[in-house]
């Protein structure tokens, strides 16, 4: 549970998940390829033929406020693209 932060839900990919049986997920920026896939498995019942990974840095953000020049950055993440098995599927709006 602690690998896995959130599910990417967004248009993008949603069309992926549509078209070549992907989800993707926010991870933890520790976790390799093999915990990822072993959380979906056991998280979600199904079985994972591929794991793709991507790091992104933070952005650095600034802003003009009433108590002046306020500068910072974002968080760093990482992204898990999950390719299932054929026939499976993870439905995240079941719960709602």
């Amino acid at each position: 549970m602690s690998i896995i932060i959130k599910p990417l839900v967004t248009e993008k990919m949603t069309k992926i998940g549509e078209k070549l049986n992907r989800v993707g997920f926010l991870v933890e920026k520790t976790a390799n390829k093999i915990e990822i896939r072993n959380a979906v498995e056991s998280m979600y019942n199904v079985k994972v033929t591929e794991v793709n990974t991507m790091r992104y840095d933070g952005k650095a953000k600034s802003r003009y406020t009433k108590a002046g020049f306020i500068q910072g950055r974002t968080n760093a993440t990482k992204k898990a693209i999950v390719t299932l098995a054929e026939g499976d599927t993870i439905d995240f709006y079941s719960n709602i």
